[in-house]
């Protein structure tokens, strides 16, 4: 009995040992944010980390390093120990557009971060003034074509998602538009309520309050689908504009030669924190959409968008600041 009950008790520990996840560390899990507090990204990565803790049982705090485009908060987690104990939530500009705008980076995507999962997906949302006569975005066009002028269009700075929704916008029309960086979205989005400028490209979570509140008039989706939160508002597709797609997604990323066990471990909470009834339910009402993936679906989606956009930015020539 004595033999028997060694034996059952090393079998249980051995049990137990191949069955204990990946992720077995207790210690505190860094979630990096490259940007302020208070911020969309920010406010997504509070909306995940507690329901991701509960997931990995283990606490989540999320640490903003704000600064130089991303590159601040990039680096940190490219330096840290590949453990799964920090990871990276950044938005595409970060992780697809930066190596094509910046002639040297301080970090390579490929080179230094591992994929984990898509978070969410900002689409791009065409906005005017409440006062504008337009009722969709070819009525916008139609306007803008009639001037002499070109139309001044916001955005959120040189190189944005919304530069580039302009950029596309310019190419599938042919309209006239004259770009007018603003140092982030909420001064453009000042400014066209305000009449300065006719139009702003921004993400849905950032324009849903003022066109619910009727501050501002929402044309059209920049997206394959209509927005959840937006169910009347027609896509660009819809009205015949062909050519502009642009997704402001959120990813989460762990240092290169994090081991494979590691990120599917961490992958397999994120789906289930994103797929969580609070969770979900909280980033669609600010109009967030989740979209939770699996590794090998970031990383495909990071070579697209790198691609796509170096080429528009290739044939724009457009410079960073």
């Amino acid at each position: 009995m004595i033999i028997i009950s060694k034996r059952r008790a090393l079998l249980a520990a051995l049990s137990l040992a191949f069955a204990a996840p990946a992720l077995a560390d207790t210690k505190p899990m860094r979630l990096i944010v490259a940007f302020a507090p208070g911020g969309p990204v920010d406010s997504v990565a509070r909306t995940l980390a507690e329901q991701l803790g509960k997931e990995l049982g283990r606490t989540v705090v999320v640490d903003n390093r704000p600064g130089a485009n991303g590159a601040i908060g990039a680096l940190e987690v490219a330096r840290a120990a590949p453990d799964g104990s920090t990871l990276w939530l950044t938005s595409v500009g970060a992780a697809a557009i930066n190596p094509a705008l910046y002639d040297k980076l301080p970090y390579d995507m490929t080179r230094d971060f591992a994929p984990v999962s898509v978070v969410v997906d900002n689409v791009e949302l065409l906005a005017v003034n409440a006062n504008d006569p337009a009722k969709d975005a070819t009525d916008f066009i139609a306007a803008a074509k009639q001037r002499k002028e070109p139309t001044a269009m916001a955005s959120s700075g040189i190189g944005s998602i919304p530069h580039l929704a302009i950029e596309q916008l310019i190419d599938a029309t042919g309209v006239r538009l004259l770009h007018v960086p603003y140092k982030g979205a909420a001064p453009a989005i000042t400014d066209l309520m305000g009449g300065q400028v006719a139009g702003f490209f921004g993400d849905v979570p950032g324009l849903l309050g003022h066109v619910r509140g009727g501050k501002l008039k929402a044309l059209g989706i920049a997206s394959a689908k209509r927005h959840p939160a937006l169910p009347d508002v027609k896509t660009l597709d819809e009205q015949g504009i062909k050519g502009v797609d642009t997704v402001n997604w959120y990813a989460l990323f762990a240092p290169a030669k994090t081991p494979p066990a590691t990120i599917d471990a961490l992958n397999r909470a994120v789906r289930a924190a994103l797929t969580h009834a609070t969770v979900r339910d909280k980033l669609l009402q600010t109009g967030a959409e989740p979209a939770p993936s699996t590794p090998q679906e970031l990383a495909a989606l990071l070579k697209r968008d790198t691609e796509k956009w170096a080429r528009l930015i290739r044939a724009k020539n457009i410079k960073a600041e």
